[in-house]
């Protein structure tokens, strides 16, 4: 077992919801956590779950690496969000061929998710089927990409866009000599 403590997130929550000007009756409101754990947490008396933290992150508004970090109060400028670009999360196919950025909001996760999307020469996201219904949106910021969906294959030339169904198994492959990068939009219904 190793000796490394968890992170002390309740000072960073503290810090992130007085500068958001939330009472904890407030956040507890926002967030479906009780006031009694909030002030728990922030008191660092408990370490709260996955399911709490994810919840306390969508209410504020924070990005969980910040949170884990120490750095939660997010740089704001009037109504404008920004995401520093080493905060953007990246996935990267085991392989290491296929990258995606992760643009959209985590509070969107599961209704409309939009990435951009690098892969390199001869690499493809092959992605089982997701939820019934749902659908993805491609478009080609350079040539090569080989587009599958269920039985159906089209080949995109720079600027083109592929709407499919992405409720079936569907693959996004890169059939050229250099990186290809596109934009992914997934819509779930």
């Amino acid at each position: 077992m190793n000796d490394v403590a968890p992170p002390q997130i309740g000072p960073v929550l503290q810090k992130a919801r007085k500068a958001r000007h939330l009472t904890l009756e407030q956040l507890a409101k926002l967030s479906g956590v009780s006031r009694s754990m909030l002030s728990q947490i922030e008191r660092s008396e408990t370490n709260p779950t996955f399911a709490v933290v994810w919840s306390l992150t969508q209410a504020l508004g924070l990005e969980f690496s910040d949170l884990v970090s120490g750095d939660a109060v997010a740089r704001k400028t009037a109504q404008i969000d920004v995401v520093p670009a080493d905060h953007v999360p990246l996935i990267s196919s085991p392989d290491g061929t296929c990258r995606l950025r992760i643009l959209s909001s985590p509070a969107l996760a599961g209704k409309t998710e939009w990435y951009l999307v690098e892969i390199d020469p001869g690499g493809a996201l092959v992605s089982a089927a997701h939820a019934p219904r749902t659908r993805e949106h491609f478009t080609a910021m350079s040539d090569g990409f080989a587009i599958t969906s269920g039985d159906a294959t089209t080949v995109l030339n720079a600027g083109e866009v592929a709407r499919y169904p992405a409720d079936a198994p569907h693959v996004i492959a890169n059939t050229s000599d250099e990186v290809a990068t596109g934009w992914l939009v997934v819509l779930y219904h």
